[in-house]
């Protein structure tokens, strides 16, 4: 072997070591440091906030979380365990004192047991999403009170973690909670409507409705960009998009089909669901956008540009156009629709909240009419994309 060939790969070795020597060197590190933060914490006197608080704060910590248990050994396995893991906790022992909290600080977990004197876990789940929706809670229990457990979901729990536990089996828990949480922040969708000045998908703002400029928005939310020869792009757009969520595949028309504005024209299908748009002008269709039979996957980075569905040569753009929103106009279309969204989205689900099931109603997610009733997808699709 040559001595050349020979140094590249004992380089490329002893790099390797150095790298893994130096993550072990600084894992130690970090452990060293939270062992430290964990026992000056609890030196500490928070009394001023909260009678039985221990609090330990990590730098730069993976969340922050409130656990709440009458039981102080319980309270001192968390922070045990999660301190040196890199989360901050927070420990009390009454539900009341973990309410005061939520209102003075933030945390992205309250981790509450389920069987308290005075204020049991329900109703800590209750007062939590009431006053703090934001926050995720996780129901602490024991195995008989299992399906008590699952019952306190339909209040607002994200998910039940069942004592006793081994270290490796909450940590494993935790980071699988943390994923799930991250996940649904980044899917909430905010509701404003944003313009996109350049033709490019990293000019979008992430989690806004957005519309390029220069191009125009129908009623049905299929968006339609024209070149001077009157050929016209025609695609979904971004309300449409989000909202339905997944594309499992899209149904073209046929090539040379001439069709009238308001007719159906393209379908994109979810599981053994469908949307059927209807074509925003009267043309002939000229194109089919075939790249998207393989690559559905380029929607979820924007329904725009060069994800259009199909293109028509049109016959009478000029008075068509006059019809569609484009600007201002476009986004004020977008937000009556989002808007209108909120409202039969709270009408559907309001039969589900009298049942004591927790609604969030005022979020939007993407991909919000994948969980609804067949029966309540077809009317919200009738509502905003059939027409």
């Amino acid at each position: 072997m040559p001595l050349f060939i020979l140094a590249v790969i004992v380089f490329i070795i002893a790099d390797i070591l150095i790298r893994m020597i130096g993550k072990q060197l600084n894992e130690k590190k970090q452990k060293k440091e939270r062992e430290i933060v964990l026992q000056e914490s609890l030196n500490l006197d928070f009394t001023s906030e909260a009678k039985s608080l221990k609090r330990a704060e990590v730098p730069n910590s993976k969340a922050k979380i409130l656990c709440v248990d009458d039981e102080e050994v319980i309270l001192g396995s968390f922070r045990k365990i999660l301190v040196l893991d890199g989360y901050s906790v927070d420990t009390v022992e009454t539900g009341q004192e973990a309410i005061g909290l939520i209102q003075k600080h933030h945390y992205d977990f309250v981790f509450t047991d389920l069987k308290m004197p005075l204020m049991d876990g329900v109703e800590v789940t209750k007062a939590v999403k009431h006053t703090r929706p934001d926050i995720d809670v996780i129901i602490i229990t024991g195995y008989a009170s299992v399906e008590t457990a699952v019952e306190t979901m339909k209040y607002g729990a994200m998910d039940y973690v069942q004592k006793p536990f081994t270290e490796d089996e909450l940590l494993d828990f935790v980071k699988k909670t943390l994923i799930k949480r991250q996940d649904k922040i980044q899917k909430q969708l905010k509701p404003q409507v944003h313009i996109t000045h350049v033709p490019s998908s990293d000019d979008f703002v992430k989690g806004e409705f957005s519309i390029p400029g220069g191009v125009f928005i129908d009623k049905n939310h299929t968006w339609l960009s024209i070149n001077q020869e009157g050929i016209a792009k025609v695609g979904i757009d971004d309300f449409a998009k989000k909202l339905i969520g997944k594309i499992d595949s899209v149904e073209f028309p046929n090539l040379g089909m001439n069709i009238k504005a308001g007719q159906p024209l393209f379908t994109v299908k979810q599981g053994n669901r469908s949307v059927t748009f209807n074509s925003p002008v009267t043309g002939k269709v000229s194109k089919l956008n075939t790249f998207l039979t393989d690559n559905l996957s380029a929607l979820d980075v924007t329904p725009y540009e060069r994800n259009w569905i199909c293109a028509l040569d049109t016959d009478m753009i000029d008075d068509e156009i006059k019809l569609m929103s484009i600007g201002k106009s476009a986004v004020t279309l977008f937000q009556n629709d989002i808007e209108k969204f909120k409202v039969i989205m709270k009408d559907l689900l309001k039969s589900k909240k009298e049942e004591g099931e927790y609604i969030e109603e005022d979020q939007l997610y993407v991909g919000h009419l994948e969980k609804l009733s067949d029966g309540n997808w077809h009317k919200v699709i009738a509502e905003f994309f059939i027409k």
